[in-house]
């Protein structure tokens, strides 16, 4: 079992940034793939940048690509989304994920946090 809490979240204009944070506790940290997704209301739920569990391999999703960062401090237990750049259409609840398995382009996490929002002002 895997414990996610996400920080960080808030209120930005745009062209400002942001960094999420989600600490885990539990089970091995290093053992998980983690990633990030968001959902906006009345969308679907995006599935937007993963890391391995050394941190040698990404996934973005176009919509952040060039703009977002995901990185994790194994010694901390705590992966971070570095948000730069921010546009209203990146108002959304981001969720943290982990999972032991890692897909870049597909991935199906099995535990989740609970949320943080992120609003993104005109």
């Amino acid at each position: 079992q895997v414990q996610l809490v996400e920080s960080g979240g808030g209120l930005v204009q745009a062209g400002g940034s942001l960094r999420l944070s989600c600490a885990a506790s539990g089970r091995t940290f290093s053992l998980y793939a983690m990633g990030w997704f968001r959902q906006a209301p009345g969308k679907e739920r995006e599935y937007i940048a993963a890391i391995s569990w050394g941190g040698g391999s990404t996934y973005y999703a176009d919509s952040v690509k060039g703009r977002f960062t995901i990185s994790r401090d194994n010694a901390k237990n705590t992966v971070y989304l570095q948000m730069n750049t921010l546009k209203p259409e990146d108002t959304a609840v981001y969720y943290c994920a982990a999972d032991r398995h890692y897909s870049g382009t597909a991935w199906s996490p099995e535990y989740w946090g609970q949320g943080t929002q992120v609003t993104v002002s005109s």
